[in-house]
């Protein structure tokens, strides 16, 4: 059997080489795009993604109209709702709203809507507004550009965290993404790239790290057994 590799590295740069390079790309953005994305998935929301904002300086490119296209048609796929969670976050809708002009035409190019616009609120995401079974996107300068980055090269791309959520604590987020980037990484049967969002975060890089090496862990655990 071939053991998976695991690696770690930084920023919507590193994100962009590593779906290059075909691996699982795997967003820690701690405060707060993956943690908001961790609470909307234990919601029960039927899907999660990041997109970048208007006007971001990124030196790979990302496309946030693309990103609402494809989540537009998931929209009309499936018959979920789309609810924006965007920046900046104590700001009114309409602030938030012009952020995330480009994917909002993105995802009204079929004909699909944004049903909600919330803040990227992490752990209180789920108090805002009933998610289960809608598509989730959080819009923001760092998660959302680095998940867009890797996104537009061809990666498939998931979220974790260390931070906890509404009904979970301690390890247990981190349990969980770990547990879900593996398992999708073996479906897919790709290398795993763990993504902190910002090098100028630490507790990204940290949170980066811990997430490895739970990944690892459970690889070794299995490869045992």
């Amino acid at each position: 059997m071939v053991r998976l590799r695991v690696a770690s590295v930084t920023d919507a740069s590193g994100a962009w080489e590593a779906a290059k390079r075909e691996d699982l790309v795997v967003i820690v953005d701690v405060i707060d795009m993956s943690t908001t994305l961790e609470s909307a998935l234990e919601a029960g929301a039927k899907a999660v993604f990041g997109a970048a904002p208007d006007g971001i300086d990124c030196p790979v490119r990302v496309s946030p109209y693309n990103m609402g296209k494809y989540v537009g048609q998931l929209s009309l796929a499936d018959n979920a709702e789309i609810i924006l969670a965007a920046e900046p976050r104590w700001a009114g809708a309409k602030e938030r709203e012009l952020k995330a002009a480009s994917f909002i035409e993105g995802v009204t190019q079929l004909g699909a809507k944004v049903a909600k616009i919330l803040p990227n609120a992490g752990a209180e995401i789920a108090k805002l507004y009933p998610l289960k079974g809608r598509l989730v996107v959080v819009v923001s300068g760092t998660g959302g550009t680095a998940y867009d980055a890797a996104f537009n090269a061809g990666g498939n791309v998931t979220t974790a965290t260390i931070a906890r959520t509404a009904n979970s604590k301690g390890l247990a987020p981190a349990y969980a993404g770990a547990e879900r980037a593996l398992r999708q990484a073996q479906e897919y049967k790709k290398n795993i790239t763990v993504v902190a969002a910002s090098a100028n975060s630490w507790e990204d890089v940290m949170a980066s790290h811990l997430i490895c090496q739970l990944i690892q862990a459970k690889i070794e655990q299995e490869h045992l057994h």
